[in-house]
């Protein structure tokens, strides 16, 4: 079997991942398991084990996340079908008032694309721009940003959606502390994403063409309560991070004995598969409540999710597999070699936020722009056992990165769009430099927490 240096090796599988997505239109799956398999022959190894170690990664990666996957979206299709989601952005509306209404639904928009897929939370909260437009006849661009700027943040830097998900499982991060400092990046991208929304509607307002966007859905004549709202949302966040914390205290150099018992109870309770259980039988629960649907509505719905999640998994397995493969082949240790001693330090933060934009901008999806460079990435960490930060803050420079260079390439892109009434040059004069910044100023609060906090 030939064999190539790594880097070469490196350079054929994102040519061929990129390739196959962007110039034969192939779906994401097929090109990253393509890419593994090319990697995987190319790389050192036994010739009977070049392929079946793909599927054996492929399999692993599937079995570390496809539980969680596939519990998020029944969570948050059965918060849509029951109201629940509307009912978290009515109380946005009435705790902030009308005059605030670019923050509760930029607040909306980040609270729920924690459970829920960006796609879904732009077409439950666009028809509320508008709405809030029509009432007061103006700062209609400023509304649809808010919108967008903070479903597309917490999206990409808090589990369970998959991105985040799936790149702290390939570096290794404790979910609950990629869910905690994936908040704390994602706020002050927030804050800035507002503010520019603001500046870009004072600069040049935008009137949305007619016919555009969709008709707000009829919300349940009798909404769930707001506790009730918010619980399958903020139940797993608080079981996984109880654990992440009590552990960090057991593990304390002057811990008490009671914190290793709690560890032992936080460790079942604070599992992320059962705390999306958990979380998604109480959505199930309040969606059978309010809906009263029927043994068939309600297999329906479950099913739904389901199917939307199984894409989704075979995806993520993909680019599991595709990750490992880059490591068979070394590229981590020729990687270091390349940079020198800068790759294990800040230089590597550098390159995981570059790779991720790069590949975001060649082929369109964040998720498929996080997944392959978190495989690449995370092939560096064997050799660069000495980091001087903990590893999370890679995850969320990668997930930052993969903000940058959303145009018309991108899914995303175009629901903007087309559901905000937008031309296609108002597009990209507002998603496009909205979302570049919001991961710009991600990067620069991972690299200020990674000085100010490197462990914990």
């Amino acid at each position: 079997m030939l064999t190539l240096s790594p880097l070469l090796i490196l350079l054929l599988g994102m040519g061929t991942v990129i390739g196959l997505i962007v110039g034969l239109r192939l779906n994401a799956f097929l090109a990253l398991l393509a890419a593994a398999l090319l990697v995987s022959l190319l790389a050192p190894g036994e010739a009977a084990e070049r392929v079946a170690r793909v599927a054996e990664a492929f399999g692993s990666t599937a079995g570390n996340i496809g539980i969680v996957i596939a519990l998020a979206a029944v969570l948050g299709k059965a918060m849509l079908d029951s109201g629940a989601a509307d009912r978290v952005v009515r109380a946005f509306f009435e705790a902030l008032g009308e005059r605030r209404a670019p923050e509760a639904l930029m607040g909306s928009g980040f609270v729920l694309a924690v459970p829920v897929f960006f796609d879904t939370v732009f077409f439950l909260l666009v028809p509320l721009a508008q709405s809030a437009y029509r009432r007061t006849g103006t700062h209609y661009l400023r509304y649809l940003m808010a919108v967008a700027g903070g479903a597309a943040i917490t999206h990409t830097l808090v589990p369970p959606t998959p991105g985040p998900l799936i790149v702290a499982d390939a570096l290794g991060v404790d979910l609950g502390t990629m869910m905690l400092v994936g908040l704390a990046v994602a706020v002050p991208s927030s804050v800035v994403g507002l503010a520019f929304a603001a500046w870009r509607d004072r600069r040049a307002p935008v009137v949305p063409e007619a016919g555009g966007g969709v008709d707000a859905a009829p919300p349940p004549a009798q909404p769930p309560s707001l506790l009730a709202s918010l619980a399958p949302i903020l139940l797993p966040i608080a079981l996984i991070a109880a654990h992440t914390v009590v552990t960090a205290l057991a593990h304390a150099d002057d811990a008490s004995a009671i914190w290793e018992r709690v560890s032992t109870v936080t460790a079942i309770v604070g599992n992320p598969n059962l705390a999306l259980l958990v979380a998604a039988a109480v959505a199930l629960g309040v969606f059978v409540r309010q809906r009263r649907p029927s043994r068939e509505a309600f297999g329906q719905a479950v099913e739904e999710a389901l199917l939307s999640a199984g894409v989704i998994i075979l995806i993520t397995a993909a680019g599991g597999a595709f990750g490992a493969m880059l490591r068979a082949a070394q590229i981590g240790p020729a990687l270091v070699g390349l940079f020198g001693d800068g790759a294990g330090g800040f230089a590597l933060l550098g390159l995981a936020f570059g790779v991720a934009a790069l590949l975001k901008t060649a082929q369109g999806s964040s998720t498929v722009a996080m997944i392959t460079a978190g495989g690449i990435v995370a092939g560096l960490l064997p050799a660069a056992e000495a980091l001087a930060f903990h590893p999370v803050y890679l995850a969320t420079a990668i997930a930052s990165g993969s903000l940058v260079g959303s145009w018309m390439n991108d899914s995303g892109f175009w629901l903007y769009a087309r559901m905000g009434g937008l031309t296609e040059v108002e597009a990209l004069t507002t998603w496009t430099p909205l979302l570049a910044l919001l991961g710009l100023t991600g990067f620069a609060t991972t690299l200020l927490l990674a000085v100010l906090i490197p462990s914990f």
